[in-house]
């Protein structure tokens, strides 16, 4: 256990010293903020990404030998740094720097071979306050930094940390189970069978706690430098001292936190750890803030500021509380998971490591966006709201599922134990305890009132998020006219935020209704998309508001995007296999049009004081026209109010709506999952990215134009083409239709390219706006057919891949991993409302036009076509005869869901 820690400390100090010797390098080569993150997060990404594979190696051939070898090649990586001259060079170098951070899951699974359950939380905890290694970078390599420089530095690492590998390999032993394999000739357990456990939602879980405790501790250790010298004007050895006396603690008192998991047990110290944490970065999120009160006798003004002592106190309890979560975290994998310590706790540290990569890029981003240092803090502050959420409500779902009769005995309150009794709670309550769908008798005589009744609350408050979640490409083109000075680079990033925060939260919300239940969930997603609606209506009338509350509101709307997911998981449980077609397809299609129904309705509505004197004052454009932007946040408040009681007093929970995460995750093994999804991003990612970023590009290209007058229609186009054609996948195969959507949309974007190339001749809009009702016309037919593709290909898949189940078993398993399938790549594919718009942001800002964006876009369309034509249509694709012998000639029903999901 001491060798192992002697040799992780070094491992850490090697790893992490780019937040030192990257100042100087930063200063050389003068990058900027989000380059400089970049930098220092690349290390941090190797050592993460190696972490599973490595700890995986050394439940296979013992932790001795991986990780002697993985000292040796980090320190011949450190070693070759000092040769890079370019970014380039120094990114690549950093890649190989980075696996000193494996070290980390190499040495959980071999230190806790050593020791019995009961003592496996104290020893993990004192192998873990090797993270100290960092305080030693931070404390000794200024001083060497600034007498001989930093190459001096990348060498001294370099030979320190080979030495300690050789002396790690002659005096360190292998573990008792690699011993005991060894005399016993057996052999070590398979990658499959050390994966299986990785479909378990609780390690995911784990994860994400990991994420904080070490992920921002290493993004800290990395970021805090820089934050000392930018904000309180420090030297670098003073902010390198500073950041020492935040890393030392963080890992030092891992040790004590491994005796309080192994005492108190690790779930309460989570809960100590989330709480204060929470505390800490609200106070250090707060920026310095001026304030004017208007009071009686006049204006009262006074300044909020953190001092540099207070802030050093903060960092210091912040750190103390994640080395205690550190501990905890990894007290919990070798009791649940004794035989896959490796692959488990490589997964953890992995996800972990990637935040101490992702969290500085992160940083860097958020102040080239905001502008405001304390942005990082913020970031972290909503990381750990969501971890701790996570963490009580997954403690309240083991306490029902462990007591849920007597749970269910307890009345809401007191004054209600008189009246509370089992059969008056299921005649009050909207929770349907009896609910047989595929029952013809009960069906008919109760179920289908209840169900379409579920579904029309359903549709309007899907059509409403969708409204909002698409809001911001409507705003956006409006806002330079009102007086905002905005780059056209920001710009795009607010038409493009909402699609990455909609996408993110669409994996979350598909999980939601099973835990929740529908009724209460539709009700809150509603609800919750009043703060964006009244924010914009608020923001925009004021040209001095700052940008990073556009951010945050963009952010928001994403919470429209999320709202799909739940919405189809909730109505499917509803309605029987006959009928839950279009069911899906009505609740999509119709929730699809809120995006043309927002592009039509908006530009009306802020062109009139539709709220009067309530609604504020019109904004003068630099053309002398009164416009009310704020309606187009406002038009959607009284729509959400009513939909949003329509569901807490009109829909119903099913108590028998249970989902479970583990059987779902088996798609994550299929390697169809991941091709639909790259087909799908290619279909609906255009839909969507297209909607998002369309009213901007005419604007931007096209200034003469009114963009408004003319952007609903691309979405109207896409939502009627997927509702319209779905019988044309079912008649011809969904393989073929998706490749010749693709083949089309690249004769689009090809047209796009064209007709901007000669965009100042007479009729070039018009061949412009012509090209984009293709792509869009192309992106509604593939949203169909690539989702007809899906159940066809399952059913032909599931008999090879689980021989062993009966005919009916595999015609179930067929449509429970079809149905996750179209969830999880309904959340991929909507990333494209953030990189289609950021990528005309990005091409604009580098190039000048959009035209490096459309033909990346291009290039993709090629790479859908061939992966669709070689995986599914060519002559010996998996759907080449199904498609053109079978269903012709016996009538297979190929089709699902016209337009199904979104």
């Amino acid at each position: 256990m001491w060798l192992s820690t002697f040799a992780f400390t070094a491992c850490f100090a090697v790893w992490t010293i780019f937040s030192i010797i990257g100042l100087q390098i930063k200063e050389d080569l003068g990058l900027s903020e989000t380059q400089f993150g970049l930098l220092i997060g690349t290390p941090i990404l190797t050592g993460s990404l190696s972490r599973l594979i490595l700890g995986i190696w050394a439940d296979q051939h013992g932790g001795r030998i991986v990780y002697t070898m993985v000292m040796l090649s980090a320190a011949i990586a450190t070693a070759l740094l000092t040769l890079a001259e370019t970014y380039p060079q120094f990114l690549l170098a950093a890649l190989g720097v980075g696996l000193a951070g494996g070290s980390f899951a190499v040495g959980v699974a071999y230190v806790s071979k050593w020791f019995p359950t009961e003592k496996q939380g104290t020893a993990l905890g004192i192998f873990g306050a090797g993270n100290v290694g960092a305080a030693v970078t931070k404390f000794a390599a200024p001083f060497v930094m600034v007498a001989y420089g930093w190459e001096t530095v990348a060498q001294v690492w370099a030979g320190a940390l080979a030495v300690i590998a050789v002396a790690f390999w002659l005096f360190a032993k292998d573990d008792p189970e690699r011993a005991a394999r060894r005399e016993a000739g057996a052999k070590p357990r398979s990658f499959a069978e050390q994966f299986k456990p990785l479909a378990n939602l609780q390690v995911w879980r784990f994860s994400l706690y990991y994420f904080f405790v070490f992920g921002a501790f290493v993004a800290l250790a990395l970021w805090l430098p820089r934050y000392l010298v930018g904000v309180y004007g420090l030297d670098v050895k003073q902010a390198g001292m500073i950041a020492a006396f935040y890393s030392i603690p963080a890992s030092l008192f891992r040790i004590y936190g491994g005796h309080l998991s192994d005492a108190h047990g690790p779930r309460k110290v989570m809960y100590w750890t989330f709480g204060a944490s929470i505390v800490a970065l609200f106070m250090l999120s707060y920026p310095k803030t001026d304030y004017i009160i208007h009071g009686i006798e006049g204006p009262i003004a006074f300044s909020t500021e953190m001092g540099l002592v207070p802030f050093i106190v903060l960092i210091f309890v912040l750190g103390f509380f994640m080395s205690l979560g550190k501990a905890a975290v990894y007290k919990h994998i070798p009791v649940y998971y004794p035989e896959h310590v490796g692959a488990v706790g490589g997964l953890v540290g992995m996800i972990g490591g990637l935040g101490g990569f992702v969290l500085p890029i992160l940083f860097g981003v958020m102040n080239d966006l905001t502008g405001i240092w304390t942005s990082c803090f913020m970031l972290l502050f909503a990381i750990v709201a969501t971890a701790l959420i996570w963490m009580h409500m997954a403690v309240l779902r083991m306490e029902r599922q462990a007591l849920g009769p007597e749970l269910e005995a307890l009345p809401q309150f007191p004054e209600m134990q008189e009246i509370h009794t089992p059969e008056r709670g299921r005649a009050i309550g909207p929770v349907l305890e009896d609910w047989r769908p595929e029952d013809e008798t009960f069906w008919r005589e109760k179920g289908r009132r209840i169900a379409n009744r579920n579904l029309w609350i359903s549709i309007p408050a899907l059509f409403l998020a969708f409204a909002v979640w698409m809001v911001w490409s409507v705003v956006v083109a409006k806002l330079p006219a009102i007086g905002f000075d905005y780059a056209t680079d920001q710009l795009f990033w607010l038409a493009a935020l909402p699609g990455l925060s909609g996408a993110t939260l669409r994996i979350f919300y598909s999980f939601m209704v099973p835990i929740f239940g529908g009724r209460l969930w539709t009700t809150l997603t509603t609800a919750s998309l009043l703060v964006p609606a009244f924010g914009i209506g608020y923001a925009v009338q004021n040209p001095d508001t700052p940008y990073v509350i556009f951010v945050v509101l963009a952010l928001l709307c994403g919470l429209g995007g999320g709202n799909f997911s739940s919405s189809m998981a909730n109505i499917s449980f509803f309605f029987p296999k006959a009928e839950k077609g279009n069911a899906l397809a009505l609740n999509a299609g119709l929730g699809n049009l809120g995006v043309s129904a927002m592009q039509f309705v908006v530009p009306l509505a802020i062109t009139a004081g539709v709220f009067g004197a309530i609604g504020g004052d019109p904004q003068i454009t630099s053309e002398g026209e009164r416009l009310w932007l704020q309606n187009a946040g406002f038009i959607w408040v009284p729509f959400l109010l009513v939909a949003t009681a329509a569901a807490w007093l009109g829909m119903n929970d099913i108590a028998s709506a249970k989902a479970s995460f583990a059987e779902q995750s088996i798609i994550f093994t299929r390697r169809h999952n991941w091709i639909m999804c790259l087909l799908y991003t290619g279909t609906f990612g255009s839909f969507i990215g297209y909607s998002a970023g369309f009213p901007l590009l005419i604007n931007l290209e096209f200034p003469e134009r009114n963009a408004l007058q003319f952007a609903f229609l691309g979405p109207l186009v896409g939502a009627l083409s997927r509702s319209m054609t779905g019988w044309v996948a079912d008649r011809w195969g969904g393989a073929r239709v998706t490749f010749w959507v693709f083949v089309l949309m690249m004769l689009g974007a090809a047209g796009v390219l064209y007709f901007l190339d000669v965009k100042h001749q007479p009729g070039a809009f018009w061949g412009f706006f012509a090209m984009f009702m293709l792509l869009f016309f192309a992106s509604g037919v593939g949203n169909a057919s690539t989702f007809q593709m899906i159940p066809v290909i399952m059913r032909e898949e599931t008999p090879r891949l689980m021989p062993h189940l009966s005919p009916q078993e595999q015609m179930r398993q067929a449509e429970k991993e079809s149905a996750a399938i179209i969830g999880f790549t309904a959340a991929i594919a909507a990333y494209g409302a953030f990189f289609i718009p950021k990528a005309y942001g990005t091409s604009i800002s580098m190039t000048g036009g959009p035209a490096a964006a459309l033909w990346g876009f291009l290039l993709f369309y090629a790479v859908c076509a061939a992966a669709t034509w070689f995986f599914y249509a060519r002559k010996g694709g998996l759907l080449h005869d199904i498609e053109r012998s079978r269903a012709r000639s016996t009538g297979v029903a190929l089709s699902t869901p016209q337009g199904g999901t979104a």
